[in-house]
């Protein structure tokens, strides 16, 4: 039999297996389209909530929490207004934007130079301290978080700034995890002639490694943003809350005496918390399936 032929028997049998894969996609396809969208409804559904509640009175919260808000229960912008003025929130969202942005700067800076050394050194130290890093994702933060806050304040970091050094030891572990996992299967050989033709280490980590890793150091962004932005406990025993709160500090503080809430208030404060997250996320979240899915090739 002749390769021509063979060649023409492959090409039919892969596109016999496509029909195939078609037509089973076709006959269950629209089932799990509608448990997927049911999920994802599901998931939508609380932040649904937040948003009307956040236009409505503050009793008509409690006792009309699922309805849409009507001509009785309508306040307009008085929740966030009210909400901006008590919780200080430019202030909260200004010091969150400082402590998110630098964390996560220092974090990809730090984390994908780190992977490099540990995969292109490949010895017992390097093997040592990549598992270093995973046991740094299996522990626990409560059994850290006393001896934390005691040596955060001992060492000066109870600041937004020194706060980057904190979320860089916390975030390190899932960074370095999938960068390693992603270099891997970047080719040594690719590094060696940028070397042969002149580039110094820097040059090669930057010029020829970093743009290869782009869809992975987009996913790890996105993953780490979502966290720091939103976190609460680390900051709350960290920070030196005289002077700085997050937006995530400063919305508890709507809490009273005697368990009273200011739920108005803290439902337009979740809003605006919500949109620059939500916003991040959408415009990045096309690159976070391929940086994960990099990041797993090889491990």
């Amino acid at each position: 039999m002749s390769s021509a032929t063979v060649n023409a028997n492959t090409s039919a049998d892969k596109k016999n297996r496509k029909h195939v894969q078609k037509n089973e996609y076709m006959k269950h396809g629209w089932l799990w389209t509608i448990i997927f969208t049911l999920v994802s409804l599901a998931w939508v559904y609380p932040i649904f909530l937040v948003v009307i509640n956040s236009f409505k009175q503050k009793v008509y919260i409690s006792s009309e929490t699922f309805s849409l808000p009507n001509s009785t229960s309508w306040v307009g912008l008085d929740n966030y207004t009210s909400g901006i003025e008590k919780t200080d929130f430019l202030a909260s969202f200004g010091w969150t934007l400082v402590t998110t942005i630098g964390s996560l700067i220092l974090i990809l800076l730090c984390c994908s130079m780190c992977a490099w050394w540990i995969v292109r050194v490949d010895n017992w130290v390097a093997k040592g301290l990549y598992l270093l890093f995973l046991f740094n994702m299996i522990v626990p933060f409560q059994m850290v978080m006393y001896p934390l806050s005691k040596l955060s304040d001992m060492l000066g970091l109870n600041t937004p700034w020194g706060l980057w050094i904190v979320y860089l030891g916390f975030g390190a572990g899932l960074a370095v995890f999938m960068f390693t996992g992603v270099i891997k299967g970047i080719p040594g050989e690719i590094e060696e002639a940028a070397m042969i033709d002149g580039a110094s280490v820097p040059a090669t980590f930057f010029r020829i490694v970093v743009p290869m890793m782009k869809p992975s150091i987009v996913s790890v962004a996105i993953l780490e943003t979502m966290w720091i932005w939103n976190d609460y406990l680390l900051p709350y025993l960290t920070l030196d809350l005289r002077k700085y709160k997050t937006i995530s500090i400063a919305v508890q503080y709507l809490k009273g005496g005697y368990g009273a809430v200011d739920m108005g208030a803290m439902m337009g404060c979740l809003v605006l918390a919500i949109i620059p997250i939500v916003v991040f996320y959408l415009f990045c979240q096309k690159f976070i399936i391929a940086g994960v899915t990099a990041g797993a090739v090889k491990g």
